[in-house]
């Protein structure tokens, strides 16, 4: 059956007014087919998310509409095998006890330079060797950090955590990493890393597709070696150490404004 999250904008909302919405989903849902799995709850940011399986949008809307009241400000389907790469294991609450929990993530692309001509310049064996170094380090530091390792991108990784903080945590430690291995390596390289944060459920219909749509522009824009954070980042890290340089605003593509950008730090 098909797997849908809907995002409500419910800016004073408690948690137990949210469990009870939850409670009375459940109620009414076998009528309409549908099986709400779990929810997410994040009552500084005043958004709740909820996971469902059903036989279309309609019914997961028709279920909210009649049970409550609180219809979704926007419902898209979703792959189960993506929102466990994002979100980790997912939790069932049980039905009408308070339950606060965010769906907020960090997501972390790295992306090894020249890799487009790698092959070229250095040959089957060293280009595959580099990509197994690069796979290395980048996966032994996203277990380090709590990061979950999303999919391969062919010449990088995106990943996900469910912390600003562990994810500049792992940024740093991999660029330093990446610079220890290179001082030594028969074939020195360096990387780029992208960084940014936000919500699972936007406009764009698709799971994190701003985050991930901004956190590869921001990783395409760094400099060989270096680290780009977005102003969410920013914001969240505020306060926990980091050290982060304002960039400037510049033209990313598939973003109608400039974005402002943030250079990490992570030179000891």
């Amino acid at each position: 059956m098909p797997l849908f999250m809907d995002r409500h904008d419910i800016a004073d909302a408690t948690a137990e007014e949210v469990a009870l919405a939850h409670a009375q989903d459940v109620e009414i849902q076998e009528r309409y087919g549908v099986r709400y799995v779990t929810y997410w709850h994040d009552p500084e940011e005043g958004f709740v998310f909820c996971l469902a399986e059903g036989p279309g949008q309609d019914a997961i809307e028709a279920v909210h509409r009649d049970a409550h009241g609180m219809v979704a400000n926007k419902v898209i389907e979703v792959d189960s095998g993506m929102v466990r790469h994002f979100l980790g294991r997912i939790a069932e609450p049980t039905v009408g006890e308070p339950w606060v929990e965010t769906a907020f993530r960090a997501v972390l692309f790295t992306d090894i330079e020249g890799s487009t001509n790698l092959t070229q310049r250095l040959g089957d064996a060293k280009a595959m060797a580099v990509l197994r170094t690069h796979d290395e380090i980048v996966r032994g530091l996203l277990s380090h950090y709590s990061g979950t390792e999303v999919k391969h991108t062919g010449d990088g990784i995106m990943a996900s955590f469910t912390s600003v903080a562990r994810a500049l945590e792992a940024a740093i430690a991999i660029q330093r990493r990446m610079d220890e291995h290179s001082r030594d390596a028969e074939v020195p390289f360096r990387i780029r890393i992208g960084v940014s944060a936000g919500e699972p459920v936007t406009e764009n219909d698709d799971l994190f597709g701003t985050v991930v749509n901004l956190a590869a522009r921001l990783c395409a824009s760094a400099e060989a070696g270096g680290i780009c954070a977005s102003s969410a980042v920013r914001e969240l890290a505020s306060g926990k150490g980091f050290a982060l340089d304002d960039l400037g605003s510049v033209e990313l593509k598939g973003f109608d404004e400039p974005v402002r950008i943030f250079g990490v730090r992570w030179s000891e």
